[in-house]
């Protein structure tokens, strides 16, 4: 068994996992947003989602319009953050890139860029008081796509998340392939992150669990297993 969250949710899977309690989780994503606020206050940043084209050709051009690798969501989606005006540049550099797709974002700010980079040093700080535990279960980080242990580690993984990319796509693979994940729960609303499962690696079960009857429905097909 492991977890993993997709951006904000890996402090979900911290939670669930016993890294830290329900409510020291709820005050360090409540203290994450505002400072992610604050940064998008003090910057002019956005992101685009680059769909349908190579992955070396997007860090083409983030290269080229000096913007950042947010997300690496599934196999032919990654999104792109930073400046505005670099954003829609990379935009524009799409086509000539094979990209079948770009969209800019309705988004507050650059996420997962270095526009939140004073995010990161105030989360920091706050996680360093954060007492942290070892679990048997492992938890995969966003920026290593391996699974982290020891306290350092933990809260080093939690920071840089602010900032660093979300390698979604080779999280999932570590889960399957070095894991041994054969099933998968989504929980929360939507299902999104089943959809992006299912485009990493087609074929791998998904349940998404977000109100009662799905987790009635979820606990009936578990008791199968």
């Amino acid at each position: 068994m492991a977890a993993a969250g997709l951006s904000l949710g890996e402090f979900t899977a911290h939670a669930a996992a016993g890294t830290f309690d329900f409510l020291t989780g709820l005050r360090l994503v409540a203290n994450r947003g505002r400072y992610m606020e604050e940064a998008c206050n003090a910057t002019t940043g956005t992101m685009a989602a680059f769909i349908g084209g190579e992955e070396i050709e997007v860090h083409k051009i983030a290269q080229e319009a000096n913007v950042d690798i947010a997300n690496e969501n599934s196999p032919g989606q990654i999104v792109l953050s930073g400046e505005s005006e670099n954003v829609r540049h990379a935009v524009d550099l799409a086509k000539q890139h094979g990209i079948r797709r770009a969209v800019l974002l309705n988004v507050a700010g650059a996420f997962h860029s270095r526009l939140m980079r004073s995010a990161e040093e105030k989360l920091r700080s706050d996680l360093a008081t954060v007492p942290m535990r070892n679990t048997a279960t492992k938890v995969v980080a966003n920026v290593t796509a391996n699974p982290v242990t020891g306290e350092s580690e933990i809260r080093q993984s939690l920071a840089k998340q602010v900032t660093g990319t979300v390698r979604w796509t080779e999280s999932v693979e570590y889960l399957i392939d070095h894991l041994g994940c054969d099933m998968f729960l989504e929980l929360g609303p939507g299902t999104v992150l089943a959809g992006l499962v299912g485009r990493i690696r087609k074929g791998t079960k998904i349940l998404s669990v977000g109100d009662r009857l799905s987790v009635e429905a979820a606990v009936a097909q578990l008791r199968d297993v």
